[in-house]
């Protein structure tokens, strides 16, 4: 039975890692319109912190984040390791603080779970921003100071660019938070998620709905 459900939060994390990933490609390719693309990675981490709880989602963040990290590390950007490190640290922390709004707020529970979802998401984003701000104020401008000075020469400052960073993310963490509400009402999707893994914060609301 342990070995079993242990699998299934595998199985679970690495679709969810692997979601992820694939929408930031997606996002960074054919769904790039204009010079600014919408990063939807966060899908996968929220998918996977609302249905998996508060470490899923840590787990499922820190995995997401290797593909922005590959890319604006190495093959799209210059921030080396710390790219390749630090952004899956960001993506870990939206994980893990959604998936204890998540429960805190009960959004199991039938009533008001569309805006729970919603705000579960948009407050959940605030660590990630913080540790944004510290990390290309501080360890980006400390470390890697020829990188900061290419940043600084293009955006005006270090602040412009995390302020228009922060502006698009939230924006993103918005649309993210819509859709991550029509999802959990939607049955169908929330019955596909339990039958490949024990959700121990949605399986309230599936048997409360069955049961209307």
């Amino acid at each position: 039975m342990y070995t079993s459900e242990k699998s299934r939060k595998i199985t679970f994390t690495a679709l969810m890692a692997t979601l992820g990933n694939v929408m930031f490609v997606a996002s960074q390719t054919v769904l790039k319109t204009t010079q600014i693309a919408l990063d939807l990675s966060h899908i996968g981490t929220l998918i996977a912190a609302v249905y998996g709880g508060p470490w899923m989602g840590f787990i499922a963040g820190l995995l997401v984040g290797i593909g922005p990290g590959l890319y604006f590390g190495y093959l799209g950007g210059s921030l080396g390791l710390l790219g390749l490190v630090g952004l899956p640290i960001g993506k870990a922390l939206t994980g893990l603080t959604v998936g204890y709004l998540a429960r805190a707020l009960q959004v199991n529970t039938a009533e008001h779970s569309s805006w729970k979802i919603v705000a579960a998401t948009l407050i959940g984003y605030v660590p990630e921003s913080i540790f944004t701000l510290f990390y290309f104020e501080g360890l980006v401008a400390v470390l890697l100071p020829d990188v900061a000075a290419l940043f600084a020469s293009i955006f005006g400052s270090l602040h412009v660019l995390v302020l228009s960073i922060l502006t698009k993310a939230w924006v993103e963490l918005a649309l993210l938070g819509v859709f991550m509400a029509a999802l959990v009402g939607n049955q169908g999707f929330s019955d596909f998620v339990n039958r490949i893994f024990t959700a121990p914060y949605m399986s309230t609301k599936v048997k409360a709905s069955g049961s209307d």
